[in-house]
């Protein structure tokens, strides 16, 4: 198994910062989502690669041990304690783990050649390993990203997602706050040597909507309302994320009134039964294109 370093597929340096890594990641991530390249197996790999190297880069403790036992991070402090013990005893001699960057053994061709990988399995999961019992490891986790429309969080449903070639069917709960993570247990990498796999982390993306306006479970609208309607009162119908709905209005209404129609917002996030509510503000607007009549007939109204 060849080296993979983390900092070259997501296009960065060993310096980058958490920001740097965050949006390195989105916007690779984004590219390459299996969702917008359904049929391009390359690209599924690309994906799964950056959030293998996002998993660890943003991860300061992760970060920290894969800069110094480079790809076998997860790993390199049982290897590093097994070297000892073999000093102690007077096993060979090898100098310990080189940094993120593939510099390896300063005696590693007396193992045979081969890579690092190669070398670990032989010592932990190989022929070798076997004579003194495997050591088990945790799958890896993933992190994946859901991009949900407003409406998407109106009801609770369930949805199929592609991670790492599989499909895994979550549900997603009525109500999620935008940037929310949960956890699929089990769903991360495969374990090593019969270890435990590891857990997928979803983070739902919830994008702003163009109507409506979230604040907690309650939504804000504003809706337009003719002069004359505003005047004498009558009705106006609005859209909801459920439906359309007519609401009355009041003779006099003033300009930036606002109603509330109750339990028309979003459902409240593991609450059954409970939801916010819809506030509507009232833009009134001015009749333009008047006829000679009626400007007459504002004329007379206004005592002019």
């Amino acid at each position: 198994m060849a080296f993979i370093d983390y900092y070259k597929i997501l296009g960065i340096d060993k310096n980058a910062t958490e920001k740097d890594v965050k949006a390195a990641y989105r916007k690779l991530a984004r590219k390459f989502h299996p969702d917008l390249n359904p049929n391009d197996t390359e690209a599924n790999k690309k994906f799964h690669q950056i959030n293998e190297a996002n998993e660890v880069l943003s991860d300061p403790e992760k970060r920290k041990k894969y800069d110094k036992y480079g790809e076998n991070w997860q790993h390199g402090e049982e290897h590093e304690k097994y070297a000892q013990q073999q000093r102690a005893q007077g096993g060979r001699q090898y100098s310990g783990f080189g940094g993120g960057h593939g510099q390896g053994f300063e005696s590693y061709e007396d193992f045979g050649g081969g890579d690092f990988s190669d070398f670990f399995q032989s010592m932990f999961g190989g022929a070798a390993g076997q004579t003194r019992g495997q050591v088990k490891y945790r799958g890896q986790d993933y992190n994946a990203e859901l991009h949900l429309a407003l409406k998407d969080i109106s009801e609770t449903h369930k949805q199929t997602l592609t991670v790492n070639g599989k499909n895994i069917r979550i549900t997603i709960p009525a109500g999620v706050e935008n940037g929310q993570v949960i956890k699929i247990a089990g769903h991360g990498g495969p374990g090593v040597n019969g270890g435990p796999a590891g857990d997928l982390f979803i983070t739902f993306l919830v994008a702003p909507d163009p109507n409506f306006k979230r604040d907690g479970a309650n939504l804000h609208t504003t809706v337009k309302l003719d002069l004359y309607t505003a005047i004498l009162g009558g009705e106006v119908t609005i859209d909801t994320l459920t439906g359309k709905v007519k609401i009355s209005v009041k003779p006099e209404t003033q300009n930036s009134t606002r109603v509330k129609l109750k339990g028309k917002g979003l459902p409240v996030y593991k609450h059954e039964g409970q939801a916010g509510d819809l506030l509507v503000t009232y833009d009134i607007q001015l009749p333009t294109n008047l006829t000679e009549k009626q400007k007459e007939l504002f004329s007379e109204l206004a005592g002019r």
